[in-house]
């Protein structure tokens, strides 16, 4: 049984705001995957509910003319790994949801809720992070924009506010055109499992085709939220790809992620996983932006 005090069915994102606003403990609802699980365990129970399910502007995938793509928080993860756009542009964001929980969750399971539930292990997390997003938040005040590495709070938590509502994410050209991505989720099991560790690693090459230009690394459950690698990002910057830069950055990596043990993993365990996705992914980012690998 869901014990739910009351349902909102809001209508638009300005209906959706009211209902927030005239209930300060409310929760946003769209998929439900996360919210109902929660409600059914007893840690929201109780609660109200504002529905934001079937609000057409906030569903989608498009792309503008300068090339910017954005995506509807409530567009789910199986369209999203379906999408054209996606899969032409940002495939690694594409392939990253398409490892979310099984095909029941990824049919009702939305982007917006795994980025709004604050989660480090969210799959979604660790490529958006690599691919600079933006997060469009509407609510009582206006509108404002965050950038994904101002998004998370701590563990479970972000910056938005009660009353507002994540209208859309944002993914400027300049963050995906020429680079070449990879996402590798480590869990006990091959499907339907909670990620132990993700790493997401985008990079964009010189002209030769060898030498790093850009380089981005991203992880889940290495620290209390997703963490880019700024310093070893920064040193890897005109080195030439393969297997030598590809074991500096696992081990840099290692100087700039925070794990803890839980009962999925212990913190060394992790480690282990820090260090050698990084490198595993490094390696297909490479291939994937048609770069030589130098063995």
């Amino acid at each position: 049984m869901y014990d739910i005090e009351k349902y909102d069915q809001a209508v638009d994102v300005a209906d959706a705001i009211r209902a927030l606003e005239n209930d300060p403990d409310a929760v946003v609802i769209s998929g439900g995957s996360d919210v109902l699980i929660k409600i059914r365990e007893g840690k929201l129970a109780g609660c109200s509910l504002v529905s934001i399910h079937g609000i057409k502007e906030l569903e989608g995938v498009s792309l503008e003319p300068d090339g910017t793509i954005v995506i509807g928080p409530c567009t789910t993860f199986s369209h999203i790994a379906n999408n054209e756009i996606i899969r032409r542009y940002v495939p690694m964001l594409g392939d990253a949801v398409d490892q979310a929980g099984g095909p029941q969750l990824r049919n009702i399971g939305t982007i917006g809720g795994n980025v709004c539930n604050g989660v480090t292990s969210a799959d979604s997390a660790s490529s958006l992070c690599c691919l600079n997003a933006i997060l469009v938040l509407q609510g009582p005040e206006g509108v404002r924009e965050v950038p994904i590495c101002a998004w998370y709070a701590g563990p479970g938590r972000t910056v938005r506010n009660h009353s507002e509502v994540l209208t859309a994410i944002r993914i400027r050209k300049e963050d995906y055109e020429g680079f070449g991505g990879h996402y590798i989720k480590y869990g006990k099991r091959n499907a339907m499992e909670i990620a132990t560790l993700g790493c997401a690693v985008s990079v964009k090459l010189a002209e030769d085709k060898r030498h790093v230009a850009d380089l981005r690394l991203a992880y889940g459950v290495a620290a209390p939220t997703p963490i880019r690698c700024g310093k070893i990002e920064a040193e890897a910057v005109g080195r030439e790809a393969g297997e030598e830069l590809a074991e500096r950055i696992g081990k840099g990596a290692l100087e700039e992620v925070n794990p803890r043990s839980s009962w999925r993993a212990s913190k060394e365990f992790r480690l282990q996983l820090v260090e050698e996705l990084a490198k595993r992914a490094f390696k297909q980012a490479v291939l994937n932006a048609g770069g030589e690998w130098n063995a």
